[in-house]
């Protein structure tokens, strides 16, 4: 089993094709790969409880460090025995970097070699994060998994800046792995946008430093998605069998099916929670969005055939489009448990699937499915 921290580790358990199986071993338990990460940004996976959450399947979440340092605090989620202890989440903890936030969010954001100066998009204080203090913060947060610090350039930046993005990344991923705890796993971001030479060179160099996992960052930031999905095909193959392949910030449940067939392991994606909280279910037939007036008298769950808590306690696509226009929030919760349910469910057929032989069949009727308008 690959692992440079002691308590981490990562090994191949099945493969089809690119697709595979893998275990991954964390400090606070093992899960199978491929797995979905629900987003909890700021300590919480927004509407649910963390028993709730697990209820989904997921055995990760994610939090983000430029959010939970401004608040409450990296000083004070250590006192409180980290975000483990903290959001009462017994499960893995991944933390991203917080560099795209400060670079998308925060006002007056200037990016040097040292890193991101910025001032606080909550109240306009300044604020700077570098590779030595995106590690501090993450120790500080007691994730299991630490990103690195990197630069994400737009999906239409020129070449140049892109080029600049990958030598900061690179200079960082050092920095990084020299500042990290010792007793807590580090990923390396591969940059490069949609430009396959250099993701393919920016890869070399990330895949030759020893992290324990490595990440595709800047996909999903405006490039058109058949591009994103060439590349993927293109590069997964040329990743570290040995170590956790990690797609950051992507994405639809389609998009996920399609990466893990190139050999991705780890995912996240604000899309399920996000979606739900606009009154937006994804069901393996379709989206359905609750405000249309066709489910004002629809007695229909969500998704008949679908085994999650809000469809089998069978609230009624009328109720929940009820709730949605009396901005009760009891619909956010509902629907965000359906949809993490979805994709818990999506990844777990996956690994079932590739175990047997038959992921490519099992991606094709899955897609056709997703693509497909809502039943009933």
């Amino acid at each position: 089993m690959r692992g440079t921290t002691l308590g981490f580790g990562f090994r191949e358990l099945a493969r089809d094709g690119e697709a595979r199986v893998g275990l991954l071993v964390t400090p606070h338990g093992e899960l199978e790969t491929p797995v979905f990460m629900p987003v909890g940004t700021q300590g919480s996976v927004k509407s649910l409880g963390p028993e709730e959450v697990a209820a989904t399947g997921a055995r990760v979440v994610l939090g983000n460090t430029y959010h939970l340092m401004l608040r409450p605090g990296a000083e004070l989620v250590a006192r409180f025995g980290g975000l483990h202890g903290f959001m009462k989440w017994p499960h893995a903890v991944l933390t991203d970097s917080g560099g795209f936030q400060a670079f998308s969010l925060a006002d007056n954001c200037r990016v040097s070699d040292d890193g991101f100066e910025f001032r606080s998009h909550l109240d306009g204080s300044r604020a700077a994060l570098s590779p030595e203090s995106a590690m501090d913060v993450q120790s500080q947060l007691g994730s299991d998994i630490a990103m690195q610090l990197d630069v994400c350039p737009p999906g239409a930046a020129p070449r140049s800046e892109v080029e600049l993005a990958c030598r900061r990344t690179s200079a960082w991923a050092r920095r990084c792995l020299a500042a990290k705890a010792p007793w807590q796993a580090a990923f390396g971001i591969v940059q490069g946008g949609s430009d396959l030479a250099l993701r393919r060179s920016h890869l070399d160099d990330i895949a030759s430093l020893p992290f324990d996992g490595i990440a595709l960052g800047g996909f999903s930031v405006g490039e058109p998605i058949e591009i994103m999905h060439a590349r993927l095909a293109e590069l997964a193959p040329h990743l570290d069998r040995e170590r956790p392949r990690y797609l950051m910030g992507v994405g639809t449940p389609a998009d996920l099916l399609r990466a893990v067939a190139a050999g991705i392991d780890m995912f996240d994606c604000v899309l399920p929670t996000r979606n739900a909280r606009n009154g937006q279910a994804l069901t393996r037939h379709g989206r359905i969005v609750v405000k249309q007036a066709r489910y004002k008298d629809d007695p229909l769950p969500l998704d008949p055939e679908c085994d999650c808590p809000t469809c089998t306690a069978g609230y009624a696509r009328g109720y929940l489009r009820h709730l949605f226009l009396a901005q009760e929030i009891l619909v956010m919760r509902l629907l965000t448990v359906h949809n993490l349910h979805l994709y818990g469910t999506l990844m777990r057929e996956a690994r079932t699937a590739i175990r047997e032989g038959r992921y490519a069949r099992y991606v094709a009727a899955a897609l056709a499915g997703l693509a497909a308008e809502p039943t009933g």
